[in-house]
């Protein structure tokens, strides 16, 4: 294990929040976007879209991961976990 110096503090559980939502918006227009964070890294998200009718819940739940996906990466990813996710079509 290494030791790992931060010259900035974490952003706040709100910021990535924020950061989340808009990367799902992004990715899809249109979309009613809601993230709740619920504690530092853990998240919940609900996702509301018309671009996920006729998807399986996997397929639409996967379209919301590959767009926060840079936001799970890495060792110091801030986000750790989605601890509720809901997707729903319009």
């Amino acid at each position: 294990m290494t030791l790992q110096i931060m010259s900035e503090p974490p952003p706040e559980p709100a910021e990535i929040a924020d950061k989340m939502r808009t990367a799902i918006e992004q990715e899809m227009p249109g979309a009613s976007v809601t993230v709740t964070a619920v504690s530092a890294g853990h998240f919940e998200v609900d996702v509301l879209a018309a671009e996920f009718e006729g998807l399986t819940r996997v397929k639409q739940q996967q379209r919301v991961y590959a767009a926060i996906q840079e936001l799970m990466a890495g060792d110091n990813a801030p986000v750790h976990a989605i601890d509720r996710m809901v997707t729903r079509t319009a």
